[in-house]
């Protein structure tokens, strides 16, 4: 019995050792496989970090991208700004200028008014033979003569920027005054066509027909052939048309300044 009691206890004890052996390879396996997936999770982390670095990393280039373009449209708004400015001292001289010679125009309206009837004869050498300039319309217009210089030779579309071949348009208009009219008042008499489209309010027509006048004007007096007191400048806009500005051909024809040749001598 004593035999038998102690074969039971080794079959136990050898059970229990193999039950042992048998369980700590499963165990292992069991760690081994968390592991694996904490390691999976770690990269999985990881791959998504770096993605979010890569999209930061564009969303910065883009924001540098938009902060230069930032910069470079500020920098064109402080030059226009200069521009802007630039213009505006030029425009608040011109109406000084303009404001003087307004004054020279009444004066000289007075003038002419006091005379009441002077008037100058057909036959007088004045209106007898009228200058011929070739492109130039030269016309009587009663005591008056006028020359007719078309603002698409003057200047760039729509502005009072004188075209880089408008002064010697002009320098032969001079000479052939100084030639014929000496010491005759001259008037600068700008005009624009109404456009039948309705794009320009009148006010924008006389300031542009005015500021017209006056590059002209500056460019007679600037050779020194003119004197300043012999010239003077009117802007009428678009109220004295020589044909209706129904079509653009006639809008071309009504825009123009003209050079006024008037009875009276300058002093």
């Amino acid at each position: 019995m004593r035999r038998i009691a102690s074969s039971r206890w080794a079959l136990g004890l050898l059970i229990v050792v193999l039950t042992g052996c048998a369980d700590s390879p499963m165990v292992l396996q069991g760690n081994v496989d968390t592991l694996q997936k904490e390691q999976s999770a770690l990269a999985r982390q990881n791959q998504e970090l770096q993605n979010r670095a890569s999209s930061l990393d564009r969303d910065n280039q883009e924001l540098e991208k938009l902060l230069a373009q930032e910069r470079q449209r500020t920098k064109v708004e402080q030059d226009r700004a200069v521009m802007l400015q630039n213009q505006l001292g030029t425009t608040t001289s011109q109406l000084a200028t303009l404001r003087e010679e307004n004054e020279k125009t009444q004066a000289l309206a007075v003038s002419m008014r006091g005379r009441g009837n002077v008037s100058i004869s057909p036959n007088n050498s004045f209106l007898r033979t009228l200058p011929v300039i070739p492109g130039i319309e030269v016309r009587r217009d009663g005591d008056l003569i006028r020359m007719e210089l078309p603002q698409s030779r003057l200047f760039e579309p729509g502005t009072s920027r004188l075209r880089p071949d408008a002064q010697e348009l002009i320098s032969t208009v001079i000479a052939e005054i100084i030639r014929t009219y000496p010491h005759q008042m001259i008037g600068v008499e700008g005009n624009v066509g109404a456009d039948p489209r309705g794009n320009y309010a009148q006010q924008d027509n006389t300031q542009l027909s005015t500021s017209q006048a006056m590059a002209v004007y500056s460019l007679l007096v600037s050779q020194g052939r003119l004197r300043s007191n012999q010239v003077f400048i009117a802007g009428h806009g678009a109220k004295h048309p020589l044909v209706s500005n129904a079509t653009m051909a006639g809008v071309r024809r009504n825009s123009r300044v003209e050079l006024v040749i008037y009875p009276e001598r300058s002093g």
